[in-house]
């Protein structure tokens, strides 16, 4: 038998459910009696903050679990934009997480896919950060970051 899923909100958090945005105005705990697709708040990644390749594939993805109506737009963007992160960085974690990003993606597991999304960017970091200081372009990737 499976499990309920209760998640706890504070006051003025927002939760996106199944596209829908829903904002609690006292502490308020919530349990999800079937499956259901959702984002807290503190994961939504702004479009400011898409400073870097990844979180702007993250951002991509994030549109379609929050956006279903503009879905495919963003799934379009999503298949070029792997297929770009792919051929440009050199890193193995990051290419074998861009592997796994794309089949969650497929395989309609959205919310699986921004996690392996996520757990890449402190890679990127670093990899960007080593790029700086060396003053070299191809220490991991290739592609121009804005």
């Amino acid at each position: 038998m499976k499990k309920n899923l209760q998640i706890s909100l504070k006051p003025g958090e927002r939760i996106f459910v199944n596209g829908a945005v829903l904002k609690v105005d006292r502490k308020v705990s919530l349990e999800f009696l079937n499956d259901v697709t959702f984002l807290l708040e503190h994961h939504v990644l702004q479009p400011e903050d898409t400073r870097t390749p990844l979180r702007q594939l993250y951002f991509i993805v994030q549109t379609v679990l929050i956006d279903p109506a503009n879905g495919d737009d963003a799934r379009a963007m999503f298949h070029g934009s792997i297929a770009s992160l792919q051929a440009s960085f050199e890193n193995v974690a990051i290419r074998q997480g861009l592997t796994d990003v794309r089949e969650f993606f497929e395989r309609g597991r959205v919310f699986d896919a921004l996690k392996v999304c996520r757990s890449l960017f402190a890679i990127e970091d670093d990899i960007l950060a080593q790029r700086s200081r060396s003053d070299k372009p191809d220490v991991g990737l290739q592609c121009e970051v804005p």
